[in-house]
């Protein structure tokens, strides 16, 4: 028999940024959990789920986690130090896990399948505009220079995005571009878009 027949859990991982691993095999014991794998991070902090064939589960929070490189025939591995999280704890401590989301009308579904369709909507002159503005910062700035311009132009993107784009913000945003080329021209039509 090898260790790694002796891996009769299943967990799963919750990170403290949100990431989860599921279906990682260990042996969860009194004082510890085993896992026989290096390619997940574990660390301090973590939320190990172990779901049990009588239907139970149990939480775990990761305390030290005990990771130990390979040496001779023996892979890496964890020896994870934990602390058993009752109940109510292990419901406020997944519920505290921050989920970092951006982007267009962006959403979470956590263990649930979505059907609904993500649309939003930008005036087509708006975006024709901001189109050449990214066109514009490639044609003018040298090579290493684009990509903070490009940063700048996404983030006047998603002002234009958003339910309440802010004037002053893309003002202060187009204010970051160079003046060269026709991007002056195209930040004045971006402003005037937004009115007042």
């Amino acid at each position: 028999m090898t260790f790694s027949d002796m891996l009769n859990d299943n967990i799963t991982l919750l990170k403290k940024n949100g990431d989860r691993v599921d279906g990682i095999k260990a042996s969860v014991q009194s004082k510890k959990i085993f896992i026989n794998r290096s390619d997940v991070l574990i660390e301090t902090g973590d939320l190990i789920q172990r779901k049990m064939s009588n239907g139970g589960e149990e939480a775990y929070e990761v305390i030290d986690p005990g990771f130990h490189e390979g040496f001779g025939g023996i892979e890496a591995h964890y020896q994870m130090t934990h602390r058993k999280l009752g109940l109510p704890e292990a419901k406020a401590a997944v519920q505290s896990i921050t989920y970092n989301i951006s982007g267009s009308n962006a959403r979470v579904n956590n263990h649930s399948t979505d059907n609904s369709v993500n649309t939003f909507n930008i005036n087509p002159d708006v975006a024709e505009h901001i189109y050449m503005l990214r066109q514009e910062v490639k044609r003018v700035l040298p090579q290493q220079d684009q990509q903070p311009a490009l940063e700048v132009v996404d983030a006047i993107e998603s002002q234009f995005e958003s339910s309440t784009p802010s004037k002053a913000v893309v003002k202060t945003l187009l204010g970051a571009l160079p003046s060269a080329g026709s991007i002056a021209s195209i930040g004045s039509f971006l402003l005037s878009a937004l009115g007042g």
